[in-house]
């Protein structure tokens, strides 16, 4: 059991016609109480990851110690989910589970409906700005180190393993693609691997940095038809239409991320707030540097999300912390 899990109950809920696994962390305080109830943080694993990443959960424990209740959940064709194909990367599909998963948070015993915050990380960094824009009445978002341009990504994928690795990933693309058309079992590649390699994200020490921060039911393969679609998913193209507070939290040294494209991401909102760090992508979900992470959205949702604040910030039409 990984630290911490003790504190959370195992719950499920619906998306299409596919089951979720989700945790439920319940607050540990009543710091962010008031009559509604607390807010839930709503949280999922970035691009092919999985809830028991041991980052993830160090995330979900800080805000349930904080007075947040938190649902962790694992996206269809992942893990203890349902859905098929397995370890499907699909922009759309993951963003239909993100708003299965506010109405389940919006459910739960104990939790103020109206008090509803989106987390993600990477892949999920960016989806969490185009499901709120779609939503409308979720209360505030945390984005850390998103993806938040797969144009941006899919350059940045070439200066990390050279432009014969996009034809490579695409051919592959291409091939899954047949094979789910004629309803056949997916052609799968590696998530990471080193250049020259099939893997989607490929780059010297990739899989060697990740492997120590994945959980026991991540597997280093997805669908190749995933790289086919990596271009067209574009959420900064959405940020203009978050009306709620966004923190956008940006490492300075990140290698397969932007940080450009997430600076303009978090200028576009219209109550963007933007924190960089000397980071690279995947030390978001280690020591030292996620600790401090959490620290900065510890009091970005006191601010937002306290019962005195929270009537104020819902009024507030603009709130710039660009820093």
């Amino acid at each position: 059991m990984k630290p911490g899990t003790e504190n959370m109950d195992e719950i499920n809920f619906y998306s299409d016609d596919d089951r979720c696994a989700a945790w439920h962390f319940a607050a540990r305080s009543e710091a962010f109480l008031d009559a509604k109830g607390q807010p839930c943080v709503v949280m999922a694993p970035g691009f092919a990851s999985t809830r028991d990443t041991g980052g993830l959960l160090a995330y979900a424990e800080g805000f349930a110690a904080a007075g947040l209740d938190v649902l962790l959940f694992d996206y269809r064709g992942f893990a203890a989910s349902e859905g098929s194909p397995r370890q499907l990367v699909s922009a759309a599909r993951q963003r239909r589970d993100y708003h299965a998963a506010i109405a389940a948070a919006r459910r739960l015993p104990g939790v103020d409906s109206e008090r509803i915050v989106l987390w993600g990380i990477s892949n999920s960094g960016g989806h969490v700005i185009r499901v709120a824009a779609e939503d409308g009445r979720v209360a505030a978002l945390v984005s850390v180190t998103p993806a938040v341009d797969g144009v941006a990504v899919i350059a940045q994928l070439a200066r990390n393993a050279g432009v014969l690795h996009l034809f490579r990933i695409t051919a592959h693309g291409l091939r899954d693609a047949v094979r789910g058309l004629t309803r056949r079992a997916p052609h799968l590649v590696p998530v990471m691997g080193e250049p020259g390699s099939r893997a989607i994200i490929a780059k010297h020490g990739a899989e060697q940095d990740y492997l120590p921060l994945t959980g026991p039911s991540w597997r280093n393969e997805v669908c190749a038809r995933t790289a086919l679609e990596v271009g067209f998913n574009r959420p900064i193209t959405f940020a203009s239409r978050v009306s709620c507070p966004l923190l956008v939290q940006a490492g300075t040294a990140d290698t397969i991320t932007p940080p450009a494209r997430t600076r303009q991401a978090a200028a576009r909102a219209r109550r963007g707030e933007l924190l960089e760090y000397p980071i690279d992508h995947l030390d978001a979900e280690t020591l030292p540097a996620q600790q401090d992470l959490l620290v900065d959205q510890l009091e970005f949702l006191r601010r937002h999300m306290a019962p005195a604040a929270s009537h104020q910030a819902a009024t507030t039409n603009t709130d710039w912390n660009h820093r």
